[in-house]
């Protein structure tokens, strides 16, 4: 009996990894960049509904010395950032520094500025989810 569990147990580990594997032919790499349930200011990710959805991929750069401005995202945007490194100040107070590598996904309805630390500009890939027509992003007055 304990052959057979051991059996049915190897066969379900099978499976779950084949399943969490990509269904491409074996000499195709597929690195993870991001998995996370949650934006950077901690919300659960949400889906709005929208009538009329839109994909937009972006590269976004702000130059040394640079910074975004303090603005907010109305719908859910994903970021991997290409190159240099970049300081988000939250409002609240919180502040996360990202690096060429990392990967997060935007906060929504949350004000933020980035700035861009060091002496290369910075380059991101940002992906974002919306509406069509709809801006992905929306200046606004820095917090008191």
């Amino acid at each position: 009996m304990k052959l057979l569990t051991l059996i049915a147990l190897g066969a379900t580990l099978a499976t779950t990894a084949a399943f969490a594997e990509e269904s491409y032919k074996p000499s195709v790499k597929v690195k993870r960049i991001l998995q996370t349930t949650t934006t950077t200011s901690g919300d659960p990710i949400h889906y709005p509904s929208f009538t009329d959805p839109e994909v937009q991929s972006l590269i976004v750069e702000i130059p040394a010395g640079g910074e975004t401005g303090w603005h907010t995202h109305p719908v859910p945007a994903y970021a991997y950032i290409l190159a240099g490194t970049i300081e988000v100040d939250s409002e609240g107070g919180a502040q996360r520094i990202f690096k060429a590598g990392d990967s997060f996904a935007e906060m929504v309805d949350h004000r933020h500025n980035g700035r861009v630390v060091g002496d290369e500009t910075v380059r991101i890939l940002m992906i974002v989810t919306g509406q069509k027509g709809m801006p992905f992003s929306t200046r606004t007055a820095a917090p008191e």
